[in-house]
């Protein structure tokens, strides 16, 4: 494969990335509006899916009540909103210079494996369902996806091309 074609997959999955961290902060401003939305969806299947209406409608009942009694509380996901913002942007320097700033796709791989513990930890401590547990769980799966494979062309471009090794000497080792 050639390096022009490896940068464009590597700049496609980056961007996947992007897309999905930008649409996870935008989307944790209206955290009420979306519930509401969510449950007005949900609610004609709640005979066949109980458990993830009633969840989703403990979730609405809580933003809405806290939005009324506590407003102040949504600054916390407005942060959440703003660092999945920020983080986005941070991957603009892997889209323009991959190999320089693989340092960052390092860092995103590790942020999606810092979700597992999270999830396990801090889900049953909040009352978090398992099913919703899972969801988030899902989020270090589909944020690594991308990485990782952007991450192994990366690596390959890293490596420079591959030339044959001259007659005599053994062949070079690659890690």
């Amino acid at each position: 494969m050639s390096d022009e074609r490896r940068l464009r997959r590597i700049r496609f999955w980056l961007l996947v990335m992007v897309v999905g961290l930008v649409l996870s902060g935008v989307t944790a401003f209206p955290l009420e509006l979306e519930t509401r939305y969510l449950l007005r969806f949900v609610e004609p299947v709640a005979d066949r899916l109980p458990a993830l209406v009633a969840w989703i409608r403990r979730v609405h009942d809580g933003l809405v009540d806290t939005d009324a009694r506590y407003p102040f509380l949504a600054y916390g996901t407005d942060w959440l909103a703003f660092a999945h913002l920020a983080i986005a942007v941070a991957f603009l320097g892997p889209l323009r210079d991959p190999v320089r700033n693989v340092w960052v796709v390092q860092f995103g791989l590790l942020a999606c494996l810092g979700i597992v513990p999270l999830a396990l930890i801090a889900g049953p401590l909040r009352g978090i369902p398992w099913f919703w547990t899972c969801v988030d769980l899902s989020f270090a799966v589909f944020g690594a996806i991308p990485l990782l494979v952007a991450y192994r062309h990366i690596r390959v471009l890293a490596a420079g091309p591959r030339s044959a090794p001259a007659e005599g000497s053994p062949a070079p080792v690659r890690g």
